[in-house]
């Protein structure tokens, strides 16, 4: 799994050959969906990713690289739908059968499926490769919608009417609702006081709880120069902020296990009672990541170890 973060943006997977005609303006506006676009899952082909690529300028756009043949896709692919569709309209589908489309696996530089990438406004953003357990593919999606919120790509698709057209899910929960309209102004404050608020009323809110996470994170390391930041922590390897500061800069990367590791080491060389800070934010980036993630388990063991 790949966490997102704005630098994603700079994509390393050239698309222009796809382009059919230079996409519209992005608004955060509803948008009707294409012609023969009945449903927020998609089939794309080489023929029509041109229009793919245009409506991720409304909402982000997921794309599921995949094949008949391949087993972990028959796994991760149910669960991507399932997600999308819980989202209303807020995210695009796009499945691509590799072995029809040869161009579209040669954009991405497919080297194995199943494989999962983003766009944003025509840029893509890598999600993950291989199949992945259902609550760390609700976390990269979450993670998605904000980074799509904080480069203007926050729409929402009116899919087309009839009787194939695709079931609308509930509403978010209002305070839920309440933190990404926040999250989608910038306002980082705002969304972790709603998300708090709501697990105040639901502690057992995992959504909110994941969401609650990936807000602090984002407001912490947006005020972060990584050089000067790695600068701190390596002139004072026992400051406890400067390893901190790091280690979210670290998952902000994907570099996960590093992060961990950081703080693990940290935790093993500071005295019993200033260890109480590193082992709460441990299990904050525990809860960011999944507990289903090997790289959690490894991390918990290791601390579980280091307590007892």
């Amino acid at each position: 799994m790949s966490d997102i973060s704005p630098a994603a943006l700079r994509g390393a997977v050239d698309l222009s050959s796809l382009r059919g005609r230079p996409a519209p303006t992005s608004s955060s506006a509803p948008a009707a969906a294409p012609a023969g676009v009945q449903d927020l899952v998609v089939d794309a082909t080489d023929e029509t990713f041109g229009q793919i690529l245009e409506i991720s300028r409304t909402v982000p756009v997921v794309v599921d690289l995949w094949a008949e043949w391949c087993g972990p896709c028959k796994q991760l692919s149910p669960i991507i739908e399932k997600v999308t569709r819980e989202l209303a309209g807020r995210v695009l589908l796009a499945k691509v059968d590799v072995d029809a489309n040869p161009q579209l696996a040669q954009s991405f530089r497919a080297q194995s499926i199943p494989m999962v990438v983003a766009l944003i406004a025509g840029q893509p953003v890598p999600m993950f490769t291989g199949a992945v357990p259902e609550q760390q593919v609700r976390d990269v999606f979450a993670q998605l919608l904000q980074v799509a919120a904080q480069n203007g790509v926050s729409g929402t698709l009116a899919v087309g009417g009839g009787e194939d057209a695709a079931p609308q899910e509930p509403a978010l929960p209002p305070l839920h609702a309440e933190a990404f309209a926040a999250i989608e102004a910038g306002d980082y404050a705002a969304a972790i006081t709603a998300y708090e608020k709501a697990l105040a009323e639901n502690p057992r809110d995992e959504e909110a709880m994941a969401g609650l996470g990936q807000v602090r994170l984002l407001d912490r390391v947006q005020r972060l120069d990584l050089q000067q930041a790695r600068d701190a922590a390596a002139a004072a390897p026992l400051d406890v902020q400067a390893q901190f500061d790091v280690a979210d800069l670290d998952i902000a990367g994907g570099h996960v296990d590093d992060a961990f590791g950081r703080l693990l080491d940290l935790f093993e060389k500071l005295p019993a009672d200033e260890r109480t800070r590193v082992r709460e934010r441990l299990v904050e980036l525990f809860g960011l990541i999944g507990a289903a993630d090997p790289r959690v388990a490894a991390a918990r063991n290791r601390l579980t170890s280091l307590l007892f």
